[in-house]
């Protein structure tokens, strides 16, 4: 199992544990690269493995955790990847005594600890168990509290990770609540995780095509999807005219609709649990986001208004005080070799790029970089060396760029990464488990600011956080016409479909 060298440097044995892991669990779905966010699982905790323990897996919703198989048989499967800050929520769970185990590992020299609160993360302190390291990631030890009372009835109890550092720092089996009861004569054997998604046969598709089935991923409408495809394939492409700039691209041009502390991709129906978002586009958006809603509202901080989907970027602030994008243009188009097999995104396609929960220096030539774009460019790094300053001239910009194949089943996927994937070294979709094509999707984000020695700060952390989001919901027809005309002939055009 995982094993990290003591003389790692912390940035990197978040790295290490998801690369040693990936191999030994054959790339599991739920651990997917850079995972972050919620994982909405349906699961009560009265569904356990062992009568008298509660599964850290059987969590009804959670952030920054991954499920990955225990390397023994006790064990079945464990939580893992959590950091300070992450947190899992359980649901009607009967706690029957004072004395409270939980199973855990972990190889961060790092202490921090685990602490349950009864209805939400700052809701009353149950109590706390201590983390230390034990050795490995897969090396388990019981840990012991004791409630500071014993609450009538079942309970909503929340685990909240917290620790002095940033990186993971903990692995989570079991708790219990109460007595334990002895396990059965022959425990349970090692459920496996399925390495791809599950085959379109196996779930059945959700009507409104927002909510997750218990394993997290949401199966598109099939036959919704088939008629969408069918009205694009129907379309007549208008003529490019000559002179055109033969590029692939359309875009979308955006201003900032409004703020909150929500995110209706990561913490859908949760309002004000997330870090401050910047939204751009539909200007419904919050916590309650669905499919339906984006659609039904018209109002957007976009052009064209055919377009009623919702984007979004954690907020920055300069010296305390929000920096709102004066502008966000974006950009649809195509990186593949041959852009013809682009289809445009089924009704309720969601996605992620970044990871909120990345904190590691950028330093100038770093991968992930906010730029100075205008006359004179930077002229400086801030006292930290994480950001740009820029001359009086330019201003601080960014660029995010989202996968362009998709698995042709899924509308997320519990990691809202796991259901797309980068063009294939050969400049297709169609070698790997990704097979079709939907437009390369970017942020270029300009903020009317030229930064200072001071440097910015993102409400997700430092510059290395920066992440967006996008939950589409186009017209059919304006989308569809749009991939056919500009995309499919390899033509520029404007925010409004124009040649």
């Amino acid at each position: 199992m995982r094993t990290t060298p003591a003389h790692v440097a912390p940035g990197e044995t978040a790295k290490r544990r998801r690369r040693t892991t990936r191999i030994a669990l054959a790339a599991a779905v739920a651990a997917a690269l850079g995972g972050s966010g919620i994982y909405v699982a349906n699961a009560s905790a009265a569904e356990t493995v062992v009568p008298g323990r509660v599964q850290a897996e059987a969590y009804g919703a959670q952030s920054g955790a991954r499920v990955e198989g225990t390397g023994d048989a006790d064990g079945g499967r464990n939580v893992g990847w959590l950091a300070s800050g992450d947190w899992l929520r359980y649901d009607g769970v009967p706690v029957t005594g004072a004395d409270l185990t939980a199973r855990i590992a972990s190889d961060n020299t790092a202490s921090g600890s685990i602490e349950l609160h009864l209805g939400s993360r700052t809701g009353a302190l149950l109590a706390t168990f201590p983390v230390a390291r034990t050795g490995g990631w897969q090396k388990w030890t019981t840990v012991k509290a004791t409630a500071a009372s014993v609450p009538a009835g079942k309970q909503t109890v929340f685990a909240v990770l917290k620790s002095a550092q940033r990186n993971d720092f903990v692995n989570i089996n079991w708790f219990t609540f109460g007595p334990v009861v002895a396990p059965p004569s022959s425990p349970p054997s090692s459920p496996s995780l399925p390495s791809s998604p599950p085959p379109v046969t196996s779930a059945a598709p959700t009507p409104s095509g927002d909510a997750p089935s218990g394993d997290g991923w949401v199966t598109m409408d099939r036959a919704k999807w088939e008629k969408q495809l069918a009205e694009f394939t129907a379309m007549k492409p208008e003529a490019v005219p000559a002179g055109n700039v033969r590029v692939p691209e359309f875009n979308a041009s955006c201003t900032v609709s409004h703020s909150l502390p929500d995110d209706p991709i990561v913490f859908p129906g949760m309002s004000a649990a997330s870090h401050m978002h910047t939204f751009l586009g539909n200007n419904s958006t919050d916590a309650n986001t669905t499919t339906m809603t984006l659609l039904a509202n018209a109002g957007s901080s976009c052009k064209p208004g055919e377009d009623r989907s919702a984007y979004w970027v954690p907020e920055l602030t300069e010296n305390g005080k929000k920096v709102d994008p004066h502008g966000v243009t974006v950009y649809y188009g195509s990186r593949l070799k041959d852009p013809t097999r682009t289809v445009p995104f089924p009704q309720g396609f969601r996605m992620i790029v970044g990871d909120a929960k990345r904190q590691v220096p950028t330093p100038k030539g770093a991968a992930g970089q906010f730029w100075c774009a205008g006359a004179g460019g930077e002229i400086g790094r801030s006292a930290d060396g994480n950001w740009p300053v820029c001359a009086k001239t330019a201003e601080l910009t960014y660029h995010l760029t989202f996968p362009d194949c998709w698995d042709g089943v899924h509308l997320d996927s519990p990691d809202h990464k796991s259901h797309v994937g980068p063009t294939g070294n050969d400049g297709t979709c169609a070698s790997g488990k990704f097979p079709i094509a939907i437009p390369s999707l970017a942020f270029v984000i300009g903020y009317p600011t030229s930064g200072s020695a001071a440097g910015f700060k993102l409400s997700s952390g430092l510059a290395s956080s920066m992440h967006g989001d996008a939950f589409f919901a186009w017209e059919d027809a304006a989308l569809g016409s749009r991939v056919k005309n500009c995309i499919v002939q390899k033509a520029k055009c404007d925010s409004f479909g124009n040649f």
